[in-house]
């Protein structure tokens, strides 16, 4: 006799959580679409500061951080974003903005720190480094640390800084070129060579190691040209730095023959070869 009414009761309550759980959907549908679009904007933003065009991202981080003054992400993008499109005095103010953000983590600082040397801010770039605690080892803070021991030439702490740096990173390549000019600079011929070799092993495509490694080379008149990989465009573009550095040590023959070695490698009219043969027979007559 009482079953209807449990059934009545029964019924009613799987109304009550059917029209709770329709609730409940919509809720958890809008949350959902609320985190895609946060995802979505999270893979946006971070497209912007790596691969985007750098004017397009700067425009992006400007117009999203004007209507959201609030959000340090952006004004992090913004700031990178500067940096990429060669605007780092620009730059300056958004980073010093956001590594003094109460939120702000160590790598802020870092990116503070490399834009205060791109605009020739040295010490205070030493300054923002030192604050930052050394159990924050990263690829990123010793080249800074690196490059910052080079303009003080304390070469030890150079080294020390370029090795760490490099053995952080599966693309050494840019660091080790940066090693190997500063042995450049210091006279440390050999040594540069042995830099700019590996730097290229990791990127063959890296040209300015290769003319760097030139450079290397010809200071220690070895007037050959490494055997590394090089289209005929940058052969002739290295003929020309190995011509220069015979030159420029009075071995004049050695470098006219390159120059004109140049002109003939290279698969246009290379003008700046041409004219640098021109002048060079023009003061041997005079």
């Amino acid at each position: 006799m009482r079953h209807p009414v449990f059934v009545s009761l029964v019924l009613g309550g799987a109304l009550g959580l059917g029209a709770c759980g329709d609730r409940n959907s919509d809720a958890a549908a809008a949350r959902a679409i609320q985190d895609i679009n946060v995802i979505d904007e999270t893979n946006l933003n971070d497209v912007m500061m790596t691969v985007a065009d750098p004017a397009e991202a700067v425009a992006y981080f400007q117009n999203a951080s004007a209507a959201n003054p609030g959000r340090l992400d952006l004004r992090r993008g913004l700031g990178r974003s500067l940096v990429r499109a060669g605007k780092p005095t620009e730059a300056v103010t958004i980073l010093r903005e956001v590594a003094a953000h109460p939120e702000a983590t160590n790598d802020d600082r870092v990116d503070y720190a490399d834009v205060l040397i791109r605009t020739n801010q040295w010490d205070r770039a030493a300054e923002v480094l030192h604050a930052i605690p050394p159990t924050h080892e990263t690829f990123e803070r010793y080249r800074l640390e690196a490059m910052i021991a080079d303009s003080k030439k304390q070469w030890d702490k150079a080294d020390s800084f370029y090795e760490t740096a490099a053995g952080l990173t599966n693309r050494p390549a840019s660091v080790l070129n940066n090693w190997g000019f500063s042995k450049l600079t210091r006279g440390d011929y050999e040594g540069a060579e042995r830099l700019f070799h590996e730097a290229i092993r990791y990127d063959p495509n890296l040209f300015t190691a290769k003319n760097n490694l030139v450079m290397a080379r010809g200071a220690q008149r070895n007037y050959q040209l490494p055997m590394v990989q090089m289209t005929q465009p940058e052969r002739a573009q290295l003929l020309h730095t190995m011509a220069l550095a015979a030159i420029k040590q009075n071995d004049v023959n050695t470098g006219r023959s390159l120059l004109q070695e140049a002109i003939d490698t290279h698969p246009q009219h290379f003008e700046v070869a041409v004219r640098a043969l021109r002048a060079l027979d023009a003061n041997v007559v005079n």
